[in-house]
């Protein structure tokens, strides 16, 4: 087994919280479009159709889903400190210029390039993490970074409401775009400009870091059911990102900014519960569980909680309906840390990077079609009831995947990598 980099335990966690920050912030980069939709301000300026809304909130994802692979790949090449913070610089910039907009087609220039920038986050990110921590503290470490990638649409989706009422919306991109630059101080302070090796990378139950070829993992049962779940979690999360504060609005009568509010408070219990259950889910394994079976289970049980958003949706109360948002997408954290992490554990080696780069390109795949699949099913049948039926779908069908393709009998062996 082999053991983490070596560094201080208050570095090492110092920089978890650096990749924390910098995850939240990407994410306020990414919802304060969504929380500016509804503003009379915006609308007046942009005249959106409901399907102009739907290919607007996907652009961002287009990009930066098909660089996801690229970018594993120039990771495992030249490791974190650069890519993410040229790509951290990049984005903040892109996110400012977004004031300067007027037109439809400037908009969605922007998001695309918004996602060409944005996409070393999680490559990066998993990367620092699997080369520095251990199995047996990876599920907490994961699911703060994780639980960022929530709460920042969380605070981002309160704090953008805020901006906008009180200053107005372009005042809103120019202060979260270009204000939150400051972060790259305290990154190239604290991170080394190292790239992964093979031979240092953190020891795993699995399997050595050599193992099967790149093209033999993908082809592997345990990858193909990952990357099926992986959508199938995201699809729901991307919903609530893109849409959540105009369905409140629209659905539930609900103005700019009690929406904002229930839509932060949502993703703010499942950070809270991502946190948690990677914690629980470490103490396990410390304590002997098979960390397949115990982070197995925790990914089905965040899908069967999930799945009670169906409950809210059909509600006539709007009471139970906005409980069922919360309560839905908190029980989702149950898998956030757990299904990252059961991927790093059934699938170790070399090439972390690129295998990273695969899942959050499954992760980011809903976050193209939930936006355009919401807003074609929204304007065909003038309700949110089919859009809510296409969520339980999704949800079914990764408690599928995980039960029947993601298992360690599927984990495929092979002569080691070159």
């Amino acid at each position: 087994m082999h053991k983490p980099l070596e560094m201080s335990a208050a570095r090492r966690w110092s920089i978890i919280g650096l990749l924390c920050l910098g995850m939240m912030i990407a994410y306020f980069d990414r919802i304060n479009l969504s929380v500016a939709l509804p503003d009379e301000g915006f609308k007046s300026t942009f005249r959106l159709s409901q399907t102009d809304t739907g290919w607007l909130s996907s652009a961002f994802f287009w990009s930066y889903t098909i660089l996801q692979i690229p970018i594993g790949f120039f990771v495992d090449r030249f490791g974190v400190r650069w890519p993410y913070a040229g790509g951290f610089a990049l984005w903040s910039i892109i996110s400012g210029a977004t004031a300067f907009t007027n037109t439809f087609r400037q908009l969605v220039t922007l998001r695309l390039l918004l996602g060409v920038a944005e996409c070393p986050v999680t490559p990066a990110g998993m990367s620092w993490i699997r080369l520095h921590i251990p199995e047996s503290r990876r599920g907490l470490a994961i699911g703060m970074y994780m639980a960022a990638a929530k709460l920042g649409p969380a605070l981002g989706a309160v704090i953008a409401t805020y901006l906008i009422t009180f200053a107005g919306w372009r005042n809103m991109f120019l202060i979260l775009g270009f204000g939150c630059m400051l972060w790259l101080i305290p990154w190239l302070a604290l991170v080394k400009d190292e790239a992964p090796k093979p031979q240092k990378l953190a020891g795993t139950a699995a399997a050595s870091a050599a193992g099967p070829s790149f093209g033999r993992l993908m082809a592997s049962p345990v990858i193909i059911g990952t990357i099926i779940g992986t959508f199938c979690y995201q699809y729901f999360v991307y919903f609530c990102v893109t849409w959540y504060p105009k369905y409140f609005a629209e659905s539930r009568n609900l103005n700019l900014e009690k929406s904002g509010l229930f839509t932060g408070f949502s993703l703010f219990g499942m950070a809270s519960v991502a946190i948690l259950a990677g914690w629980v889910a470490d103490r396990m394994i410390v304590r002997g569980r098979n960390p397949v079976v115990v982070r197995k289970a925790f990914t089905i049980a965040g899908f069967a909680v999930a799945s009670t958003e169906l409950i809210g949706a059909f509600a006539s109360s709007t009471s139970v309906a906005l409980f069922f948002a919360v309560f839905s997408l908190s029980g989702l954290g149950l898998m956030t840390a757990n299904y990252w992490a059961l991927t790093q554990t059934l699938m170790p080696g070399a090439a972390i990077g690129r295998i990273v780069g695969v899942q959050n390109m499954a992760a980011n795949l809903p976050g193209i079609v939930a936006p355009l699949l919401t807003g074609w099913l929204v304007e065909k049948t003038g309700s949110y009831n089919a859009p809510m039926q296409a969520i339980g779908f999704f949800l079914m069908l990764g408690i599928a995947s995980y039960l029947f393709l993601v298992r360690e009998k599927y984990v495929p062996k092979g002569k080691p990598q070159a």
